[in-house]
């Protein structure tokens, strides 16, 4: 059985993915494009991201859409750009 469409775009229950400021956790570095739900931590603007981030220590501030529900079924954001 086919699922429905905002099963697959989205988590909130309006099937809208969200464009805005994030933190992720990427202590491998900065080479990926896409990132698990459980690395990103959203913020409400671009200067409450940049003050929680801690590039030392692996967390980046970000601009980034999501989540998305990947086809292998798991909550993805995707990196728009960087903001450190």
């Amino acid at each position: 059985m086919a699922e429905a469409i905002t099963d697959l775009v989205g988590v909130d229950g309006g099937g809208i993915v969200r464009t805005g400021p994030v933190v992720v956790y990427a202590p491998g570095g900065r080479n990926r494009k896409r990132f698990p739900d459980n690395c990103v931590t959203t913020y409400p603007d671009e200067h409450s991201a940049r003050a929680a981030a801690r590039p030392d220590d692996g967390y980046h501030a970000a601009i980034a859409s999501g989540p998305s529900r990947s086809s292998e079924g798991f909550y993805l954001f995707y990196l728009l750009r960087w903001l450190d």
